[in-house]
């Protein structure tokens, strides 16, 4: 019997939210929109991985957060321009922070696991870990 290994692609595992060593870990514990917060586990429960390799290793995620804020509230504010023609700015500034309050969920998840999938230096996939282990 051959020793096969499956690649698993790498978008599902970005927008699941994977281990981005083995792609099959969750990086969070629990679901973006909760009255809990979101909780981030500490290892990866497939291979081990650990996840925030020093103290304040995610402040680097502060930095794609503001990446994906500015890029949003600009797209907002072009959308809200040309859809409703307003100069009004009571308009952009309500609708645009709204749209901030409800996507920083989405910011918080999604700039961690950009930083780990692909702003982290030597942390690669490895298909060979992907294997469904066996006890």
């Amino acid at each position: 019997m051959e020793n096969k290994q499956y690649k698993l692609a790498a978008w599902p595992a970005i927008v699941r939210a994977k281990c981005p060593r083995c792609r099959r870990g969750n990086l969070f514990a629990n679901s973006m929109y909760g009255f809990k917060g979101q909780v981030m586990n500490t290892t990866c429960s497939h291979c081990g991985l650990t996840f925030e390799k020093e103290p304040g290793y995610f402040y680097v995620a502060m930095f794609v957060s503001y990446a994906f804020n500015v890029a949003e509230m600009v797209t907002i504010a072009v959308a809200i321009s040309v859809l409703t023609g307003s100069k009004n700015p009571w308009l952009y500034v309500s609708i645009i922070l709204a749209v901030a309050v409800i996507l920083s969920p989405f910011n918080f998840r999604y700039s961690r696991v950009i930083l780990l999938h692909w702003l982290t230096p030597g942390l690669h996939y490895r298909p060979e870990l992907s294997q469904d282990k066996i006890n």
